[in-house]
């Protein structure tokens, strides 16, 4: 009987574990590719077994793919919305996307990307096919039953862009010669909303957990780097085998790149001839760190820059793991390509050694190709947290706050009273997004923040809104139920939803059940809205020996409030009052201080009076929100100075 006791414990401690996940089903896939390339026309044939599993409730009459590369032909969907953005100027500019701009009208017959479809089978039966563009619609000619599994088969075909946008041939800024991102058929998402179809337009990517298998046949004089692990690195050599070693010679014209990669929802890679790689282990039984970059002969500081990127990242990653969870891959690749940075699984296409670009697409590791949002109609949860991820990592790595830049940049401008003011609004943390957030209030363009990240009027909005404001919703959150509980959350969103396609209602929920405190008024304001947060200090008076201060929400966005009080003899108190939507008061986050809880402050109600005990005349400042964190579009009315 007793030993039998710790089992039924251990049973029942799993049930819990297990009950408290999720639940969320999710579709699954198993590609199995094999591509050709020839690098004289810079196109390549493809073979393609996608073992597809429809876990859904309902059945499937048809299915989606991605072709991405559809999109750089003249007169496309991308080119077209490119090249109408561009007529719109937005602080003296032209609006559209700079690597973009016209350049995809421009492009010839052999410069154009094309994916083509020369035969696909569901269970060895053909299926009809209709193309709209980037899309490819499949009608199937027998429906996948819920909870079954099929197999397609694919044979395609495709050329390579000439660089336009994040993949493509021959980029002149970098010299590298393949940059392979969306490059093959890719099954759209299916979850519980439905299809996601979403056409190349601009932004952003979606797609279904599951394992690749990749081999590329390329000219032997090529090298790569990508998503997964090399499985014939014995064969290859050139550091997979061990750091350092040489690419193996090969009587082969062609040589054969064999990756795996689990538990993924993508799979890029990038070639040249002249790649070289630095290889770091993380120690016990964490990944290999590779860095793959274009060699440039007799360029020492070139080498040393991207030296530093491999050591760098060494180094955050433990902090990046306590704050935000482990990573939970073998391998990851920064490999110079692209056009910028972007992001993908278990690798990152890196255009140079900016430590600020390395960091903002290691953490998208964590907030998209971990836990997978829709970023389509997420961005801000993709974008913004990986915005706010950064800014820690760098502050981590620099010694030095984001708020450090602006005070350079001030002792070199001693006299500019613009940036002195702006300093002045600015949290020493993630100054860079409020600065920018406030500029996009101040602009009129602002627009909700749950717009479709292709449907934005301007790319100026969908930039700061996705970047900055998302990066805000995350510091301001910390405001609202406190920085260390906030920084449990963030933990637990990560345990509870990697792997399940979390959206914004799902992460609100976690950060209720972690703080006690009901959110989803925060949610839909910040995202649903466009309103603003404005608060000030209307008037002081006192009343039968009681102090009293009225303050007044000008804006329309309501938020919790800390007041401060600094008083003559140096002593200072806070004032705590929630909000009344909250339903809870956030923790004390500075114990050593003074704080008064007040009743909360309905919504409702413009004004609110706060009485404290001591007379008005000990009074020497009040300040309103002394972090900074409240993004409050009018910092001036904040603070009151008084000299009695």
């Amino acid at each position: 009987m007793n030993k039998r006791i710790p089992l039924i414990l251990v049973s029942f401690f799993l049930f819990l574990a297990a009950a408290a996940q999720p639940d969320r089903w999710q579709q699954r896939v198993k590609y199995n590719m094999h591509i050709d390339v020839d690098t004289l026309t810079n196109r390549f044939t493809g073979k393609q077994k996608l073992e597809y599993s429809n876990n859904a409730p309902e059945k499937l009459d048809k299915v989606f793919y991605h072709l991405y590369w559809n999109a750089f032909q003249p007169n496309s969907s991308m080119d077209v919305r490119s090249r109408e953005l561009g007529k719109t100027q937005v602080n003296g500019r032209p609006d559209w996307d700079g690597r973009v701009k016209d350049r995809i009208l421009n492009l010839k017959e052999n410069e154009i990307g094309y994916q083509k479809i020369i035969s696909l089978k569901m269970n060895g039966v053909p299926q009809p096919f209709t193309y709209h563009e980037t899309i490819l619609e499949v009608k199937l000619t027998t429906p996948i039953l819920p909870k079954s599994k099929v197999v397609f088969d694919m044979e395609f075909e495709a050329q390579v862009p000439l660089q336009v946008r994040r993949s493509g041939r021959d980029n002149p800024n970098t010299g590298v010669r393949y940059s392979m991102s969306q490059w093959y058929p890719k099954m759209c998402e299916y979850d519980y909303e439905g299809w996601h179809p979403t056409p190349y337009v601009a932004r952003e990517f979606y797609g279904v957990w599951g394992d690749f298998d990749v081999t590329i046949n390329i000219d032997k004089s090529y090298k790569i780097g990508g998503t997964g692990v090399l499985v014939n690195a014995s064969e290859i050599g050139w550091g997979y085998d061990k750091s350092g070693s040489d690419l193996k010679p090969t009587a082969s014209a062609k040589r054969s790149w064999h990756f795996t990669a689990e538990n993924v929802h993508d799979f890029v890679w990038a070639a040249d001839p002249d790649y070289k790689h630095l290889v770091r282990k993380m120690p016990g039984n964490g990944p290999y760190l590779h860095v793959i970059y274009n060699y440039k002969p007799n360029n020492a500081k070139n080498d040393s820059l991207w030296e530093k990127v491999a050591d760098a990242a060494v180094t955050v990653l433990p902090f990046i793991e306590t704050h935000f969870g482990k990573y939970p891959y073998p391998q990851y690749s920064f490999i110079q390509g692209g056009d910028g940075g972007m992001e993908y699984p278990m690798a990152t296409l890196i255009n140079g050694p900016s430590l600020g670009t390395v960091f903002h697409e290691w953490m998208h590791s964590w907030y998209q190709m971990m836990l997978g949002t829709n970023e389509s109609m997420y961005a801000w949860m993709d974008e913004g947290f990986t915005s706010y991820a950064e800014n820690l990592v760098t502050k981590f790595y620099n010694k030095r706050s984001s708020i450090d830049d602006f005070k350079d940049a001030l002792a070199k401008q001693p006299d500019n009273e613009n940036l002195k003011q702006l300093i002045e609004s600015l949290p020493d943390d993630h100054s860079d997004a409020y600065q920018g957030y406030f500029a996009l209030v101040k602009s009129g363009l602002e627009e909700p923040m749950t717009t479709h990240a292709d449907h934005y009027n301007t790319n100026f909005a969908y930039s700061i809104d996705a970047y900055s404001k998302g990066e805000v919703f995350m510091e301001q959150l910390g405001y609202v139920v406190g920085a260390p509980v906030r920084d449990k959350i963030l933990l637990e969103y990560y345990r509870l939803w990697k792997y399940k396609h979390p959206n914004a209602s799902d992460f609100i929920r976690v950060a209720e059940n972690v703080s006690g405190i009901k959110l989803d008024w925060y949610k839909e304001y910040w995202t649903y809205t466009t309103k603003t947060i404005n608060y000030s200090i209307d008037s002081l008076w006192e009343e039968n020996g009681i102090s009293k201060i009225r303050l007044k929400r000008i804006g329309q966005l309501p938020m919790p409030i800390d007041l401060q009080l600094t008083f003559k003899d140096g002593s200072n108190e806070m004032h705590y009052i929630p909000l009344n939507l909250m339903f809870g008061n956030k923790p004390n986050e500075n114990p050593s201080q003074k704080r008064m809880d007040h009743e909360e402050w309905r919504w409702t109600h413009p004004t609110y009076v706060v009485e404290f005990n001591h007379r008005l005349t000990d009074l020497k400042k009040v300040e309103l929100d002394p972090s900074k964190r409240m993004a409050d579009v009018e910092r001036k009315n904040n603070v009151l100075e008084l000299n009695w």
